[in-house]
């Protein structure tokens, strides 16, 4: 319940700010969690990343101001967080088709994205299985890239999944029992390093490279269906369901995917996600 009540509080500070500056940093500081856990938890819980949804709500916002005031184009672009009229006009033309003079005009059609709101409901129970698990400190080795975490976190991962060569790919398994994404934690400008690896003891090989895991307790949740599909429903329902209720929040350290050999697009395919947990 606490989880919701930071996100509601967290979601009015972007509210109160939608015509001034947000500060990332600030908005972390009021759900009393790390930027990068609360945008991948807005992101699992909302549906669309933090940075897309200030940007609608501003332009929802500027569109009111078009047809209910006499305010200059220039003067709503720097009041909405825009450099310049064009790269304001380029932004209000993809969301609501139309240029900002022609949205003052009378019966044309725009777009409204509302305020997200937060509430507990009580559903059908279904079950998710986890355990919980303390670990020493062990080490992954593979290949890593950097990703914004604002623009096509996802998209970008899968990609580099299919351009890494299968090659490289198999001399990364054979290093140890199976494969991990590992999602290392957020950096300063909102990125992410990301690594297709496997969790080794061996000597590794000095093209790839390595990360270490300190000593940890993890929740580690099953998941069972084809990829990436059932995955991302329990990447959801950990940051909606479990987390809220389980008297655990996010440590800050690595979150980790592993996956099992075999079909990923069968539906009895087998795979795991370990979130790093610390005790309320």
């Amino acid at each position: 319940m606490d989880t919701f009540e930071n996100m509601k509080n967290a979601i009015d500070y972007i509210e109160d700010n939608l015509d001034a500056e947000i500060e990332y940093e600030r908005i972390a500081q009021i759900a009393l969690c790390s930027q990068y856990h609360f945008q991948r938890m807005f992101t699992f819980l909302i549906g669309v990343p933090l940075s897309e949804y200030i940007r609608r709500r501003r332009l929802t916002l500027a569109a009111f101001d078009l047809q209910n005031s006499n305010e200059k184009v220039i003067d709503l672009a720097l009041k909405y967080g825009y450099n310049s009229p064009d790269s304001f006009s380029r932004a209000f033309m993809a969301m609501h088709e139309v240029t900002p003079s022609k949205a003052r005009e009378k019966g044309i059609s725009l777009k409204a994205y509302p305020r997200v709101t937060f509430s507990l409901s009580i559903k059908g129970v279904v079950e998710m299985n986890y355990r919980i698990e303390k670990k020493d400190s062990f080490v992954v080795v593979g290949v890593k890239q950097r990703f914004s975490h604002v623009d096509g976190l996802g998209e970008n991962i899968g990609k580099m999944w299919s351009e890494t060569p299968q090659e490289t790919i198999s001399q990364i398994a054979e290093l140890g029992d199976g494969l991990v994404g590992v999602y290392s934690g957020m950096y300063e400008d909102n990125t992410t390093d990301y690594y297709i690896a496997t969790i080794t003891e061996k000597d590794s090989p000095k093209t790839l490279c390595e990360l270490v895991i300190p000593s940890l307790t993890w929740a580690i949740f099953e998941v069972v269906g084809p990829m990436p599909t059932a995955m991302a429903d329990i990447w959801g329902r950990i940051f909606s369901k479990w987390f809220p209720t389980s008297g655990y929040e996010h440590a800050e350290a690595p979150e980790i995917e592993w996956y099992s050999n075999g079909d990923m697009s069968a539906s009895d395919y087998k795979s795991e996600i370990w979130i790093p947990i610390i005790k309320k």
